[in-house]
């Protein structure tokens, strides 16, 4: 039997419980860097179509992949969707959506692989699990030849998780606030004293961590 380790996030939806059915060992964490830990050198995200592009419009993309390139080995990749809708999801010129696949590909060294179904995303798992753990002897760790972040990286990244917060704004957040307790208990008109948060920022954040939790 391969194992995975799966952030416990992911059990919102149906990939874990299909790999479960495949007979695959499941162990949740919660994971700083990544979505699904293969082996001590793999490591997938994964992005649904909208994500993908969301992430690219509010700085989140290319500080997860460095995440990505800097803890593992060989990181990949999953975007899960009808790819046909990745130029349609958002105002987002298609240009920029090309470039920032090739910069995966070329700058971070980072494949993709396309998954039209959270069934197929599943099958992609199970398949790179039984490659590494079995074919290629490979263990599963959760530090595995991971880097550990400093104390302000884990700050930042932390921070980063905010509605439309990339990695400039949570550095000037945590400048301006000292901690991220401090940012997370802001009120709208404190959280505006930082530049380029503006009244819609900073009513996102605040809704965010205000409403209630409800499974979609």
């Amino acid at each position: 039997m391969v194992k995975i380790i799966v952030d416990y996030r992911e059990l919102r939806s149906n990939v874990a419980r299909l790999l479960y059915e495949k007979d695959v060992e499941i162990e949740t964490q919660s994971l700083q860097v990544g979505d699904f830990i293969i082996s001590e050198d793999v490591c997938v995200e994964l992005k649904k179509v909208n994500d993908f592009v969301g992430s690219l419009l509010d700085g989140r993309l290319f500080v997860q992949a460095k995440h990505l390139k800097g803890n593992f080995k060989k990181p990949i990749y999953i975007i899960e969707g009808d790819v046909s809708d990745i130029f349609e999801v958002r105002n987002v010129h298609p240009n920029a959506l090309r470039a920032a696949i090739l910069s995966l590909l070329l700058d971070y060294g980072i494949p993709i692989m396309f998954s039209p179904t959270q069934e197929e995303t599943a099958e992609l798992l199970h398949v790179l699990a039984r490659r590494e753990q079995e074919e290629r002897n490979k263990s599963v760790s959760l530090r595995g030849g991971r880097k550990l972040f400093t104390p302000a990286e884990q700050k930042q990244y932390f921070i980063e998780g905010l509605p439309n917060v990339g990695p400039k704004l949570a550095k000037a957040l945590l400048e301006h606030f000292g901690s991220c307790g401090a940012v997370l208990g802001a009120s709208c008109d404190e959280l505006k004293e930082v530049a380029k948060v503006g009244e819609k920022k900073a009513k996102g954040i605040r809704v965010l961590l205000e409403d209630g939790y409800a499974e979609e």
